[in-house]
C-alpha cells in the first residue's frame, strides 16, 4: 500500500533489499522501507498500460528505453557508492532512460530522464512529497504526477538551478508534451478514456 514499515527504526540498503522474497514489492527511500502491496487497481493499471504503449510506440528506433513497474531504480548518493550500500531503490510506474550506461540486469542505476507516478489513495502523499524531493535531488529531468481521480497531470521540469520549476498542469483530454524527451506527446484523452 506504499506505507512505511511500522516500528522498524533500522535503515535498509540495496544489499538487504536484494535478499527479500521475490514475490513481495518494496521501495527504499533513504533507508526507509515501504511496502508496495497489494498490486495497483484496474484504473491505475489501465492508465499505466496506455501511457506505456504510447511511449513504446514513440521510442521505436530511438536510443532511449522505457520500462514500467516493477522496475528497480537505484539512486546512489555518490557515483562511487557500492550497489549494496545504496539506500534508495524505487519502482516508478514508468521510466525512460536515455543513457545506456545506467542500465544493467538489476534495472537502472542513477536518475532516469523521465519518471511517471500514477497516484493511488495509498501512495499519493509519498509520490507528491517524498518522491518529488527525491527525484529533484537526484536530478530526474522530468517528473509527471498523474491523478486518475481528477484526470489531471502535473509536469515538473528540472530547471537551471537543479530545482523543479513550477508545474505545468494538464486536464482531461489534453495532449501533454515532454520537454526531456523531445517529440514525445502523450494523448491523455486516450489515457483517461479507459
Amino acid at each position: 500500500m506504499g506505507l512505511p514499515i511500522a516500528n522498524m527504526p533500522e535503515r535498509y540498503n540495496y544489499g538487504d533489499y536484494s535478499k527479500w522474497p521475490e514475490g513481495e514489492r518494496w521501495e527504499l527511500i533513504e533507508g526507509r522501507a515501504y511496502d508496495m502491496s497489494p498490486a495497483p487497481g484496474t484504473m491505475h493499471q489501465s492508465i499505466s498500460f496506455e501511457m506505456s504503449a504510447q511511449i513504446h510506440d514513440f521510442l521505436k528506433n530511438k536510443k532511449c528505453r522505457a520500462f514500467s513497474a516493477p522496475f528497480d531504480v537505484r539512486l546512489p548518493d555518490e557515483n562511487n557508492e557500492k550497489d549494496k550500500d545504496i539506500e534508495t531503490v524505487v519502482q516508478p510506474d514508468i521510466v525512460i532512460v536515455c543513457e545506456k550506461k545506467k542500465l544493467d540486469e538489476k534495472g537502472c542505476r542513477g536518475a532516469p530522464d523521465f519518471v511517471v507516478e500514477i497516484l493511488s489513495p495509498y501512495t499519493a502523499e509519498k509520490d507528491m512529497k517524498e518522491k518529488f524531493f527525491l527525484y529533484e535531488k537526484h536530478r530526474v529531468k522530468e517528473y509527471w504526477i498523474v491523478d486518475p481521480s481528477n484526470k489531471t497531470v502535473l509536469v515538473y521540469e528540472l530547471g537551471p538551478g537543479k530545482k523543479y520549476k513550477r508545474a505545468d498542469a494538464y486536464v482531461g483530454k489534453d495532449k501533454v508534451p515532454s520537454k526531456a524527451i523531445k517529440g514525445l506527446t502523450i494523448d491523455m484523452g486516450l489515457v483517461f478514456a479507459k
